[in-house]
């Protein structure tokens, strides 16, 4: 049986609106405006072309046109339009991105399973360092 692709969107994030914090949700969501914090979807994220974003950002198929400062972690595919500007790692299995958009950071387009697997846990050990890192700046005043 055939798995209809669902694209009634769950979730709305207006060209108005900033959001402080981590959003999870469990189906489509668009962000058109502000949101700094993590947001992890069990669905298809777009990121419109007005949105800014500081965190991470997590789905099956993600859409960017617009900034996403942090990871991004598509576990389907990723479109970048021409006007998407990402800085941080990339980790995909497909990846489609328009001339002129930009990427600072690592791309890593993964065809296997184990490839995906071994790219995500890669990311999360890092990011787990950094934190720790973090962590002890703040604890001992190192800048």
């Amino acid at each position: 049986m055939a798995r209809r692709a669902d694209f009634s969107i769950n979730t709305i994030i207006g060209a108005n609106t900033s959001v402080s914090g981590d959003i999870e949700t469990g189906g489509f969501t668009r962000v058109d405006g502000n949101v700094r914090g993590d947001v992890t979807v069990k669905g298809r994220v777009v990121i419109g072309e007005a949105a800014r974003m500081k965190g991470d950002v997590s789905g099956t198929v993600i859409t960017i046109g617009g900034v996403v400062y942090g990871n991004v972690l598509a576990s389907e595919g990723l479109v970048l339009h021409s006007s998407a500007l990402v800085l941080g790692d990339i980790i995909t299995r497909r990846i489609q991105a328009d001339e002129g958009c930009l990427i600072h950071g690592k791309v890593a387009v993964c065809s296997t399973e184990e490839s995906w697997t071994r790219a995500v846990s890669e990311q999360r050990d890092a990011q787990g360092i950094r934190s720790a890192l973090s962590s002890f700046s703040k604890t001992y005043g190192q800048d």
